[in-house]
């Protein structure tokens, strides 16, 4: 609320993390607050002494002041709660839901741990949303490219405008980076017999990494970025300007990720036809934000050494798939572009052991400082995701992301395309 209708000191978590920055004084015995702050003890120098209190502490102490009356102890019902949470929250979040949200059409993926929003049109969303984004799970949402100006996005168009310019283009394959005119990536997107050839004559698994990214996105396609913006699913959250985008309303002493947007353009259909699916466009990593990808484009590829459609498709298959993705690959209107492996953060540790671990059976040097997460060396293949299953019970969580889908990923989310 505007400050003429709400005076009282944090009422929003801006004003909040403000005034609370404000009263930390280093060496400062009493920030205002109801409570001393907690400081940690011990100098550079070795001495004791009073560092920078600790803001979280400090800005907590602050709430309790602000809403509980010194000379009132606060009414604790912790036991009643606990008594009353439900054992399974999964489903009781999924029984709810049905009851409460039956004008949004979604379903539950992947052994329903991921929603699918079905309807991109309808402005209820977001409260379906919030509920399923409070437990830390993905969102897919599709059909984005109908509110998109398709022309502005397919191979062609981004050649003829901008053919002329330089940038990075990774070859999968071999993990060989060279700068190089971006037309040639685009004349070789939908035509293989114009794709470069490594020393042994394969043909190259090129990407375009992060293409143009940020500002240089948004001045050098003008008209691409309002076409983004005006498209982003979930505006609430996923636009600069929506009302519950947290990065885009910080204030100024944050620092901020980047956000984009960002171009990721990849060859892929000989990532099908390798053996055992071993090579990917993205490694696994973790985005340190929230994120938000939506498959603009989808080419298909003609030439010598390339899948069609059906054998694409028949590769796509042999995934662990849920059962209505499975019918969304059995739908002729609908248009596969790139299959996603995703894990929960909760699981980090537990994969980078497990990376590790099979690093050494490989032979590969593991020096005590290498994080194959951080480092994005590895594309966890389907013998090896069977493995980190059986031995160490962490499920991959497999999703087809189709024209036009838009997936939306937590931070600390591990994923591979």
């Amino acid at each position: 609320p505007p400050p003429s209708q709400n005076n009282e000191q944090g009422s929003t978590l801006r004003d909040l993390l403000t005034t609370t920055a404000g009263k930390l004084r280093l060496g400062s015995t009493d920030a205002g607050i109801a409570f001393a702050p907690v400081y940690s003890t011990g100098t550079a120098s070795g001495k004791s002494g009073r560092t920078m209190p600790n803001i979280l502490d400090d800005i907590i102490a602050s709430v309790v002041e602000n809403k509980i009356p010194p000379n009132r102890a606060p009414k604790i019902t912790v036991k009643s709660e606990i008594k009353d949470e439900p054992k399974d929250d999964k489903k009781c979040i999924q029984d709810d839901c049905s009851k409460r949200y039956s004008d949004i059409q979604y379903s539950w993926i992947c052994d329903k741990h991921v929603l699918w929003l079905r309807d991109h049109k309808n402005s209820n969303n977001w409260k379906l949303f919030k509920e399923c984004w409070k437990q830390g799970r993905p969102v897919l949402v599709s059909g984005m490219h109908k509110k998109m100006n398709f022309s502005l996005w397919k191979a062609e168009s981004i050649s003829l405008d901008f053919g002329n310019q330089q940038a990075d283009i990774l070859n999968c394959k071999d993990s060989i980076i060279s700068n190089t005119n971006v037309k040639e990536f685009w004349d070789g997107f939908e035509d293989v017999s114009k794709r470069q050839k490594v020393k042994n004559g394969e043909t190259a698994l090129l990407k375009l990494k992060d293409w143009p990214s940020g500002e240089d996105f948004k001045a050098m396609m003008p008209a691409r970025y309002e076409d983004l913006l005006k498209s982003l699913p979930l505006p609430e959250y996923c636009s600069p300007e929506g009302k519950l985008n947290l990065a885009s309303h910080l204030p100024g002493f944050f620092v901020r990720p980047d956000l984009g947007p960002r171009l990721c353009s990849a060859y892929g259909e000989c990532v099908a036809a390798t053996k055992d699916h071993d090579i990917g466009t993205t490694n696994l990593h973790i985005e340190v934000s929230d994120v938000v990808n939506i498959l603009v484009y989808v080419g298909i590829a003609k030439g010598n050494g390339v899948l069609s459609k059906s054998g694409v498709l028949k590769k796509l298959e042999e995934e662990d798939l849920d059962d209505l993705l499975r019918k969304r690959l059995k739908d002729s209107s609908e248009l596969p572009g790139a299959l996603w492996h995703i894990y929960a953060g909760k699981d980090a540790d537990k994969i980078r052991e497990f990376l590790q671990k099979i690093a050494k059976e490989q032979g590969l040097e593991v020096l005590p400082e290498h994080d194959p997460i951080r480092d994005q060396s590895w594309y966890v293949n389907k013998k090896l995701r069977q493995r980190l299953f059986e031995e160490y019970g962490v499920k991959t969580c497999t999703v087809i992301q189709f024209l036009g889908d838009a997936i939306i990923l937590p931070a600390g989310a591990l994923h591979q395309v």
